[in-house]
C-alpha cells in the first residue's frame, strides 16, 4: 500500500455527500477511503479515456465497449501471441488493445493482481467456496 499524502479538507455538494455516504454504508468503509477511491478512479479515467471501473473490492479496470477487463485483454494478448492475430480473431479493436496495454504499463501491479487472482488453483477455489462444483473437461 502506498504511503498516504497530506490531509485535505474539502466541502462536498449535497449530491456528492449522498453518493459517498451510500457507498460508505454499502461497503462498510470510511468516508476517507471512499473519497480516495473515487478520486483515484476519476484521475485514471481522465488519464485513460475509455477505461472504467467495475466490481466489488478491488474494483477492476475495464475497456468500455469491449466487455473485457484490462487483465483479460492482457491475458488474451499473451495467448494469441501478437496484436495482429488478436485483432483478426476477436471482436477487439486496435484502440481497445492499445488502451489496455497503456493502462497495464502504467499500473502493472494492479493488473497483475487481477491476473493472479484468475489463476487460482482448483484446490484454492474449493477451499474458499466449498459449495461450488467444478466441471471437469472431457
Amino acid at each position: 500500500m502506498a504511503p498516504k499524502g497530506q490531509p485535505l479538507s474539502i466541502r462536498l455538494s449535497r449530491e456528492a455527500q449522498l453518493v459517498i455516504d451510500e457507498e460508505r454504508r454499502r461497503t462498510g468503509r470510511s468516508r476517507s477511503a471512499v473519497v480516495e477511491e473515487l478520486a483515484e478512479e476519476a484521475a485514471k479515467t481522465r488519464r485513460f479515456p475509455g477505461i472504467g471501473f467495475r466490481g466489488p473490492e478491488p474494483r477492476r479496470p475495464w475497456v468500455i465497449g469491449s466487455g473485457l477487463d484490462v487483465w483479460e485483454i492482457a491475458e488474451m494478448l499473451g495467448d494469441f501471441g501478437s496484436v495482429e492475430k488478436l485483432l483478426r480473431q476477436t471482436h477487439l479493436t486496435e484502440r481497445d488493445v492499445r488502451l489496455a496495454n497503456a493502462y497495464r504499463e502504467a499500473y502493472p501491479d494492479e493488473v497483475e493482481q487481477s491476473r493472479a487472482e484468475n489463476r487460482r488453483s482448483t484446490e484454492d477455489l474449493r477451499e474458499l467456496y466449498p459449495f461450488v462444483q467444478v466441471a471437469s473437461r472431457r
